[in-house]
């Protein structure tokens, strides 16, 4: 008589799923929100020929320096010399190669104006955030203050900071950046309102998370759209910002090698040697057509994404 087969051995349950912490709930909901923002910005024609124009400004910046022919404080040939052997694009106002000063000339404007712009963005986030996530007394008492700094125009106030403690650059920095701050603020403050009320939010105000999480995990993933946009923008105006103080002679100071400078030393013989003006312009200005660019792009991505996670 043949045993009979044995049956299926029973598998013990494995251990139970850990319960998914309350910050999670955003990404269950909604994964990767920066990241399709990136992405569906950069399917926009507009926004990849903006990144192009940045990027090819930006790469003129950095690696410019180690090509630059002679030293940008050189004396290579007559003041107002016309290009030729030597120099392509001639001689400035003291006899300095242009195409040397203008290599090494936007090291100092990116830089200064990047500082500036994520200053300005993280103190106007802060603040922003904060103001729309919490209400009451403390978003009036910040928003008041931020009215009061709208008041004052950016310009005025840079001067009188620059006159009064000299022309520093961590002082423009710091003036153009606090400047920044208000605008940001109060875009960011908005967003955060609109946000604040959704049903995720609350779920997880109801979990108890703590504030601090709510807004890290919470609301900023949710309001990279207006924060890209913003960084965009401020970064535009502080170039300008940045060139317009050194064009105002309360910027860099020579001899180093400045585009705002450039313009401001050569402005005289333009008619004569335009290059020395023309490059450092052109440099600005493909610059700010790009970065406007780009900001469009992140604005047109954050309507379409705003739309696709939206209760």
């Amino acid at each position: 008589m043949s045993a009979s087969a044995p049956g299926p051995v029973p598998i013990p349950p494995g251990p139970a799923p850990a319960p998914a912490p309350p910050g999670s709930v955003l990404r269950d909901r909604y994964p990767g929100p920066l990241r399709s923002l990136l992405a569906q910005a950069l399917r926009l024609r507009q926004s990849r020929v903006g990144l192009a124009l940045s990027v090819l400004v930006i790469v003129v910046a950095v690696v410019g320096p180690p090509l630059a022919p002679t030293s940008p404080t050189d004396f290579a040939g007559r003041p107002y010399q016309g290009p030729g052997a030597g120099l392509p694009f001639g001689a400035d106002a003291l006899g300095r190669d242009v195409l040397s000063r203008f290599l090494y000339g936007g090291r100092w404007l990116l830089l200064l104006a990047l500082l500036a712009t994520v200053l300005g963005v993280t103190l106007g986030v802060l603040v922003g955030m904060l103001a729309g996530y919490l209400g009451g007394v403390l978003d009036e008492l910040l928003m008041r203050a931020n009215d009061v700094v709208l008041a004052l125009p950016q310009l005025v106030l840079a001067l009188l900071a620059i006159t009064v403690l000299g022309p520093k650059k961590w002082l423009l920095v710091l003036v153009i950046g606090v400047t920044h701050a208000p605008r940001v603020a109060r875009v960011m403050r908005a967003a955060s309102v609109d946000v604040a009320q959704r049903d995720f939010v609350k779920a997880v105000q109801v979990m108890g998370v703590r504030r601090r999480r709510v807004l890290l995990s919470e609301i900023l993933p949710n309001v990279t759209g207006p924060l890209m946009v913003e960084l965009g923008l401020r970064f535009t105006y502080s170039i300008g910002f940045v060139a317009a103080l050194s064009f105002l002679g309360l910027g860099i100071q020579p001899p180093a090698a400045d585009w705002g400078l450039m313009i401001n030393e050569n402005r005289i013989g333009l008619t004569v040697q335009p290059w020395p003006v023309l490059l450092p312009v052109l440099a600005i200005g493909v610059l700010t057509v790009g970065t406007n660019l780009l900001a469009d792009g992140f604005a047109q991505a954050s309507a379409g994404v705003d739309r696709e996670v939206s209760p």
